[in-house]
């Protein structure tokens, strides 16, 4: 085994679980899910059944992702964040009878790579978020966010551009629609559809 799991910890035996990654105490690992190489899942997160995770993930404490969730390689999940899997949640049909698996049909959160989702935020599936995007904590994300967008709020909406870096992007004086992260000197263009590309 070339990767660690704590012994509280619960990891189905038809998981993958990469190279070199770490399952802390009293998380759960569910059947069939998949994850890179270099994942962290922190104390109690949860993954459901045929998650698939890029490499070098980082879902930090108490984060809940449940199936079908995809996410791309490099992705940050803060603490207690949840990635919702159900248009209509119900415990029960209008007949009163429990819902059990083959009752409804999950729905997914996809998130691009190098993407961060901040501390007790929620994503409301069906959405996909983008690659190197920002969800500020807090947020309650209920529609697709573009390629380095910032997005706050509760519904979150995007409020500016981030790069690389996780840095907030300046647009630069006399270019408009160039921005540059403040850190870094990389420049990203706005596209007149307003998503952003890297210059």
């Amino acid at each position: 085994m070339n990767y660690r799991v704590q012994p509280s910890a619960q990891v189905d035996e038809s998981a993958e679980i990469g190279s070199g990654s770490s399952v802390w105490d009293l998380a759960q690992i569910r059947e069939n899910a998949r994850l890179g190489e270099g994942c962290v899942i922190g104390r109690g997160a949860y993954v459901g059944s045929g998650v698939r995770m890029g490499d070098n993930c980082k879902l930090q404490n108490y984060a809940l992702v449940y199936e079908p969730a995809e996410l791309g390689d490099g992705v940050f999940i803060g603490p207690a964040v949840v990635l919702t899997n159900d248009h209509n949640p119900r415990s029960v049909d209008p007949e009163g009878k429990q819902k059990r698996g083959g009752d409804w049909e999950a729905v997914g959160v996809k998130i691009g790579d190098g993407a961060s989702i901040g501390a007790r935020s929620v994503c409301v599936a069906p959405i996909t978020i983008g690659r190197w995007a920002m969800v500020a904590a807090g947020a309650v994300v209920t529609r697709d966010v573009p390629d380095f967008a910032l997005v706050v709020g509760v519904p979150a909406r995007r409020i500016g551009w981030v790069g690389h870096e996780g840095v907030r992007l300046v647009e630069r004086a006399g270019e408009a629609g160039v921005w540059e992260c403040p850190k870094s000197g990389r420049r990203y263009r706005e596209t007149a559809e307003g998503t952003l590309t890297e210059a």
